[in-house]
C-alpha cells in the first residue's frame, strides 16, 4: 500500500513536467502573405530549430531565429502621471535587473512615453547608459499617454538593427489616450520590422486589457498581467527565461488565400505542438494547385527563376534578330527567286508583331540625335544589330538589373541607379569595341599608306592600290576598304566613299589623309610622294601619343585609385559591419551623402582627365 502511494505521488509530480515539456505555438502571423511567421516556445533552450510542418508537409526554405541568441531589445517604460510613486520605481528597478542579467551579445535601448515618446538611448551591448537612463525617468508633469506612438518609434529603431531577434518589452498601467498612431499601425510597424512585443500591464479597475492582448498576440509576443507593482521583477525574469526558449520561423506558404493552415512544430526530446489558422482572403472554387515544387516560391528560387526567364528572353530576342536579318536579305533578292518566297510567308507572319513594334519605334525616334548617335556607334563598333534592336537591348538590360536590385530589397534611388547602370552596360560594351577597332585601324594606317605608295610607284592606279590593301591587310582595314571598293564599283566617287569611311570610323588621322587626297586631286602632284609624307606624319603623331600616355600613366593610375578607393572601402565596411554602414544606405541623410560623394568623384575625375589629356 505504501509503495502504491509513492508511485501515485511520483506520477502526480511527473505529469505537470510532461505537460510542460510540450512545444507551444504561440502565434501564426499571416498578415504578410505569402510569408507566414510562426512563434514557437520550447520547454527548454535548444540550439537546434524546431521542425515546422504545414498541412503535414515540411515548409520550404524556413528562416529560424532564436531569441536566446543575440537580439535587440527596447525597454519601453510608461512615465505618465498614473505611474507616480511605487509603480514607476518598481518598473525601472525591474527593467534595470533585466538589463543587468542579459546575455553579453544582446543590445538594449530605452524608450519612455507620456505626452511625448522619447528614445532615451541608442542600442548598446553595455548597460551603463541603460542604467543611467532608467534612473533618470521621472513622472511627466502633464497628463496623457502616447504609448502607440512610442511603440511605432521603437519598432522603426529596431528595423535598422542587424540582429535577427527584435523585441519590445513595454510596461504600463494605463490606457492609450492621445497617440497619432492606432493599434493597427503599431501591429503593421512591428510586423514590417519583425518585432515581437511583450506587454507587462499593471492592471487596475479602469484598465482595458483587450487592445494590448491583441497587440501581443498578433506580433508574436505575450501579455502579462501584474496585480501589483511588486510582481514586475518576477515577470521580467519570466520574460528573460521565455525569450531564451522562443523561436520565430518564417517561410513562404504554399497554401492559397481562404484555405485552412495547420502548422505543427516538433523538436526531438521536447515533443510537438500544433495550431490552426485560416488564411485571409477568399478560397478559389475547387482549389488552386500547382505542379511546381515549393522551392520555386522561396527567395532563392524566385531569383533563379527570374534569371532563367531573363536568359530565355535574351535568347528569344537573339533568334528574332537573326531571323530579321535573314528576311531582309530575302526581301532584297525577291525579284530573282519569284515563287520561292511565297513558301515563307507563314514564317514571316510570326514576326510581324515584332517588326511592327520596331517600325513604330523607328518612326517616332528615328530622326532624333541620340538615335543617330547610336547608329553611328554601332557602325564604328561593327556590331551586326539594327539601331532599334540595340535600343531594345539597352531597355531590357536596364529593366533586368533594376529587377534584380528590387529583388534584393533595395528601392528608390538605388533602383534608378541600377536601371541607368544596366542601360549603360550594352552602350559601354559597344563603345569599348569601337575604341579597340579604331585603335587597331590607326596602328595599321602607316603600313597601309606605304603599301599604297609602293603600288602607285609601280604604275598601278589608286583603285588598284586600295585593292592591294584588301588583298593583303587584316581587319578592320580590309573590311572597310572592301566596302569602299564595292561602293566605287556601284558608281560612287572614291573620294566620297573614303570621306564616308573616315566619318564611319571616327579616325582623325584618316580624315587628314582623305583631305590631303582630295586636295591633291584638285591641284595635281605626286600622290605616291604625298602618301609617303602622310605616312611619316601619322607615324610621328602615334609616337608622340604613346610618349604622352607614358608620361601621364601615373596621373591616370592616381585617378583610378582615387575613384575605386571609396567604393572599395564602402563595400569592405559593409561586409565587415553592416550595422555601422546601414544609416548610409537606409536614411535620407545617407542618400544625400552618397549623391554628394558621387558628384565630387565625377568632378574630380573630369579634372584629372583634363590634366592628363593632351591633343596629339
Amino acid at each position: 500500500m505504501r509503495r502504491r502511494l509513492v508511485l501515485a505521488v511520483a506520477l502526480c509530480l511527473l505529469l505537470p513536467a510532461a505537460a510542460s515539456a510540450a512545444i507551444r505555438i504561440r502565434s501564426v502571423d499571416t498578415g504578410q502573405l505569402p510569408r507566414v511567421r510562426v512563434t514557437i516556445v520550447t520547454s527548454k533552450p535548444s540550439s537546434t530549430p524546431p521542425t515546422v510542418l504545414e498541412n503535414g508537409k515540411p515548409v520550404a526554405d524556413p528562416n529560424a531565429v532564436n531569441f536566446g541568441n543575440a537580439k535587440s531589445v527596447v525597454l519601453a517604460v510608461d512615465r505618465s502621471q498614473s505611474m507616480r510613486g511605487k509603480p514607476l520605481a518598481e518598473a525601472t528597478a525591474a527593467a534595470t535587473a533585466f538589463a543587468d542579467a542579459k546575455p553579453a551579445a544582446d543590445q538594449i535601448a530605452v524608450s519612455t512615453f507620456a505626452t511625448q515618446p522619447v528614445m532615451l538611448t541608442g542600442f548598446s551591448t553595455g548597460t551603463t547608459d541603460v542604467d543611467a537612463a532608467l534612473r533618470s525617468i521621472g513622472v511627466d508633469t502633464h497628463s496623457g499617454t502616447r504609448m502607440y506612438d512610442d511603440l511605432v518609434l521603437s519598432a522603426q529603431s529596431l528595423a535598422t538593427q542587424g540582429t535577427p531577434g527584435r523585441v519590445i518589452i513595454v510596461v504600463t498601467d494605463g490606457n492609450e489616450t492621445s497617440s497619432h498612431a492606432g493599434l493597427q499601425d503599431v501591429i503593421a510597424a512591428a510586423n514590417r520590422a519583425h518585432v515581437s512585443i511583450y506587454v507587462v500591464a499593471i492592471e487596475s479597475r479602469a484598465f482595458t486589457p483587450a487592445p494590448l492582448q491583441e497587440l501581443a498576440a498578433r506580433t508574436g509576443g505575450k501579455y502579462y498581467a501584474a496585480a501589483a507593482p511588486g510582481f514586475l521583477r518576477k515577470i521580467y525574469t519570466g520574460i528573460a527565461d521565455e525569450l531564451s526558449r522562443t523561436w520565430q520561423v518564417e517561410y513562404l506558404t504554399a497554401s492559397q488565400p481562404g484555405q485552412q493552415l495547420d502548422v505543427t512544430a516538433s523538436l526531438p526530446g521536447q515533443g510537438s505542438g500544433s495550431a490552426s489558422v485560416k488564411l485571409p482572403g477568399t478560397e478559389v472554387a475547387g482549389g488552386s494547385k500547382t505542379s511546381l515544387p515549393k522551392s520555386v516560391f522561396t527567395s532563392s528560387g524566385t531569383i533563379i527563376f527570374a534569371l532563367l526567364v531573363g536568359l530565355l528572353v535574351m535568347l528569344a530576342i537573339r533568334v528574332l534578330f537573326r531571323k530579321s536579318r535573314t528576311e531582309e536579305m530575302r526581301r532584297r533578292i525577291q525579284p530573282h527567286i519569284g515563287q520561292e518566297l511565297q513558301k515563307l510567308r507563314k514564317k514571316r507572319g510570326r514576326s510581324n508583331l515584332l517588326r511592327g513594334l520596331f517600325s513604330s519605334t523607328e518612326n517616332v525616334l528615328g530622326k532624333s540625335r541620340p538615335w543617330s548617335s547610336l547608329a553611328r556607334l554601332l557602325e564604328r563598333g561593327d556590331v551586326p544589330l539594327k539601331t532599334v534592336e540595340f535600343a531594345y537591348v539597352i531597355l531590357g538590360s536596364g529593366l533586368l538589373l533594376g529587377f534584380l536590385v528590387s529583388v534584393m530589397g533595395l528601392h528608390g534611388i538605388f533602383l534608378f541607379v541600377a536601371f541607368v547602370i544596366g542601360a549603360l552596360i550594352p552602350v559601354g560594351y559597344v563603345w569599348r569595341k569601337s575604341k579597340k577597332r579604331l585603335a587597331a585601324f590607326d596602328e595599321q594606317l602607316p603600313d597601309l599608306l606605304m603599301a599604297v605608295a609602293a603600288s602607285l610607284k609601280a604604275g598601278h592606279s589608286f583603285k588598284q592600290g586600295i585593292q592591294t590593301i584588301v588583298d593583303e591587310a587584316q581587319d578592320p582595314a580590309k573590311k572597310e576598304f572592301q566596302r569602299v571598293l564595292a561602293e566605287a564599283s556601284l558608281g560612287r566617287q572614291v573620294d566620297d566613299a573614303l570621306a564616308d569611311m573616315a566619318e564611319r570610323l571616327g579616325s582623325r588621322n584618316f580624315s587628314f589623309i582623305v583631305t590631303a587626297v582630295t586636295i591633291q586631286n584638285q591641284v595635281g602632284g605626286s600622290l605616291a610622294g604625298l602618301f609617303d609624307m602622310v605616312a611619316d606624319t601619322v607615324r610621328q603623331r602615334q609616337q608622340f601619343s604613346r610618349k604622352i600616355r607614358a608620361l601621364t600613366a601615373m596621373g591616370r593610375a592616381s585617378a583610378y585609385v582615387l575613384i575605386a578607393l571609396p567604393i572599395f572601402l564602402a563595400m569592405l565596411l559593409t561586409a565587415m559591419n553592416h550595422k555601422y554602414m546601414s544609416p548610409l544606405f537606409f536614411s535620407s541623410a545617407g542618400h544625400k551623402l552618397i549623391i554628394a560623394g558621387l558628384i565630387m568623384m565625377v568632378i574630380g575625375s573630369a579634372l584629372i582627365r583634363k590634366i592628363v589629356t593632351f591633343k596629339a
